[in-house]
């Protein structure tokens, strides 16, 4: 292998290890100012976004131990690497996606260790984030709780009325 080759073999190795999550992605006719601006995006959330040429991939990926398929990685290939929070990364890339007219397509990752499809990927982004999330979990503890006290409100609403009735009724009866 040339020097220049496996420079580009460790690069991409040593990316894969340092990030462990990634979205693979098929991209066509992405200008070099989109892909500047998707770049931004991506680092935003602590990504990282590398173009590659396949074979290099599958080399790299087989000496971390990935098995990847040359047949199911069509076109020109590009790696995003997932900082901080996948959901977050997985979202932008799907927003940029829709705005760049499908300049790109998702078609496959790797998230917290497990290998998923690009539907699996789209799936994923398409969840709460944790902030969303952490309120689902809350409304469901909060919800038992405020449907007794609502009932205990009926309770106590429904005996006043009812001594407020018999009280009215018992004046009018004077």
């Amino acid at each position: 292998m040339r020097q220049e080759k496996q420079l580009l073999l460790d690069e991409i190795k040593e990316q894969i290890e340092r990030f462990d999550s990634f979205v693979i992605m098929s991209y066509k006719g992405l200008t070099a100012n989109a892909a500047n601006d998707f770049r931004r995006q991506i680092a935003t959330v602590g990504g990282d976004m590398e173009i590659v040429r396949k074979r290099v991939l599958i080399k790299a990926a087989e000496t971390v131990g990935l098995k990847l398929d040359l047949a199911a990685l069509p076109g020109h290939i590009g790696l995003i690497f997932i900082g901080k929070d996948a959901l977050e990364t997985t979202k932008i890339v799907f927003k940029f996606k829709k705005t760049s007219n499908n300049a790109l397509e998702v078609i496959g990752g790797r998230i917290d260790g497990q290998l998923y499809t690009g539907a699996d990927v789209e799936m994923l982004s398409q969840l709460p984030d944790k902030d969303g999330m952490r309120a689902q979990l809350l409304a469901i503890f909060e919800a038992p709780m405020s449907q007794t006290l609502a009932v205990m409100e009926a309770l106590l609403t429904s005996v006043v009325y009812c001594l407020d009735n018999k009280s009215k009724q018992e004046g009018s009866d004077k």
